[in-house]
């Protein structure tokens, strides 16, 4: 074998490796698509719909994330302040906090995330509420935990630094027991100005699966084009006739 034709050889399979690599990121975004195309229909029709009951104690250890994920929920209960957990926030407002507060309800402690507050009332100085042991009534959409914290930046338990409202952290750091695997995001108040701010739940997904599959399929086309002009000298030398 000539040193150009094992070079063209080489050439060849790195373009077949590139357009199996294309193709299958291509069918991976396709993929990504339909399920993109589902959750959006799925939390449009959640948000929009009568709230109904969390999902009881019972059934926490076995929910299933897609089918409870968003759901508009109601839960009453008496909030516990004194355990509240602020949480870095990045919202349409700007940058503050989320007010995760324990709710105990007659099944268990639930999380509820109140609102925004902004950078001023980071440290829980002015919770803005009164009548902290009155039975209270939380409409909002369930969400399912957030483990771990924020790209780049984890959670802190032992410095008070949370990046995200990961449920069983905050729970443990803050030594409660019989808490709902998920979190409430309770929606806007009626007092427009009140804190904390609600109903801030983001509920608009960008959807550029379809343009990525196009990018990815392109590419594995120029690579099986690649394929074909190197491939043409190698089968003519092949196939040419001997001395």
């Amino acid at each position: 074998m000539t040193a150009s034709r094992g070079k063209q050889l080489g050439l060849l399979a790195l373009c077949a490796a590139f357009a199996v690599l294309f193709g299958g990121l291509g069918t991976w975004q396709v993929q990504r698509l339909a399920w993109k195309r589902d959750l959006i229909q799925r939390v449009d029709a959640r948000i929009h719909a009568t709230p109904v009951p969390p999902p009881a104690r019972r059934d926490w250890a076995s929910l299933d994330p897609q089918d409870v994920e968003y759901r508009r929920v109601s839960v009453s209960g008496v909030f516990r302040h004194d355990l509240e957990t602020r949480v870095d926030a990045l919202t349409e407002l700007g940058p503050g906090a989320w007010v995760m507060t324990p709710l105990q309800t007659a099944d268990g402690i639930v999380l509820v995330n109140r609102g925004y507050v902004p950078p001023k009332h980071r440290v829980p100085a002015v919770s803005g509420d009164a009548g902290h042991d009155d039975d209270v009534t939380v409409t909002g959409l369930l969400r399912l935990s957030e483990p771990g914290g924020r790209i780049l930046r984890e959670n802190d338990p032992a410095a008070g630094r949370w990046f995200s409202r990961d449920v069983a952290a905050i729970a443990a750091a803050r030594g409660l027991a019989d808490v709902a695997p998920f979190f409430i995001d309770a929606e806007a108040s009626p007092d427009a100005g009140r804190l904390p701010v609600g109903g801030l739940t983001v509920v608009r997904f960008r959807n550029a699966h379809l343009q990525y599959a196009i990018t990815w399929f392109a590419l594995a086309a120029l690579c099986v084009g690649g394929f074909v002009l190197i491939a043409r000298p190698v089968t003519r030398r092949a196939v040419a006739p001997q001395g």
